[in-house]
């Protein structure tokens, strides 16, 4: 399906029924990888999963900004006229959460997995790749990665949604940055999966459904 916004299409998949919830992926990815987790979520939400402009069937663009895809899916809540909204964001997506849940109090809770909110926010390792890649291809979506988010204190102050804060021990976040995260945003739960990487519990994996549905019922 396509929602027509600022300016973009926003392709998107809907199935399910109950509370709204809206999965967006990460950097390079698209709403495919929540293919398995959609198969038990569906039965307790009516679940959007949203491919971000320049990902998957959405609109292409030549410059990439967290704020413009936030401003994405703050559109998007607006047009299908959504309310008391789950958002779930994983890596790119749970920076998009934040940025949205910031503006926006239709989101009523949000969890985010392997959000950073800084470039330095990434293990260096993983940064100098990102420089290496972007050398080579030119690529706006690791310029986005090289170059932004840049989300303040008071940004995070004033996400108002029941927060949970994830991300694995051997995440390629650094937990200093999770940390940080989830102690700025009020009253928001913190939980570093022991064993788990960047995205080993989530891409194409149930268990990031069991922890949603187990997090929004308890």
């Amino acid at each position: 399906m396509i929602a027509h916004v600022n300016d973009i299409d926003l392709y998107y998949e809907k199935s399910g029924e109950g509370l709204p919830l809206i999965l967006v992926h990460g950097n390079g990815e698209d709403h495919t990888i929540f293919d398995e987790a959609v198969e038990l979520l569906k039965q307790s939400f009516t679940c959007y999963c949203l491919d971000s402009r320049s990902h998957g069937k959405s609109s292409k663009v030549d410059v990439l900004h967290y704020q413009d895809m936030a401003d994405d899916v703050v559109a998007f809540i607006k047009d299908q006229d959504l309310r008391d909204v789950v958002f779930y964001g994983f890596s790119d997506g749970g920076i998009i959460g934040l940025l949205s849940s910031a503006a926006c109090d239709r989101i009523s809770t949000l969890i985010v997995s392997g959000a950073n909110i800084t470039p330095d926010g990434v293990k260096p390792s993983l940064k100098l790749l990102f420089k290496v890649i972007r050398f080579f291809t030119k690529d706006p979506k690791i310029d986005l990665m090289l170059n932004e988010p840049h989300i303040s204190n008071e940004m995070l102050g004033s996400i108002k949604a029941r927060t949970l804060v994830l991300a694995g021990s051997k995440d390629l976040v650094v937990e200093t940055e999770t940390r940080h995260i989830a102690a700025k945003i009020p009253g928001a739960e913190l939980r570093i999966l022991e064993g788990e990487g960047h995205g080993s519990y989530i891409v194409h994996k149930t268990k990031i459904g069991e922890i949603i549905r187990d997090f929004v019922s308890g």
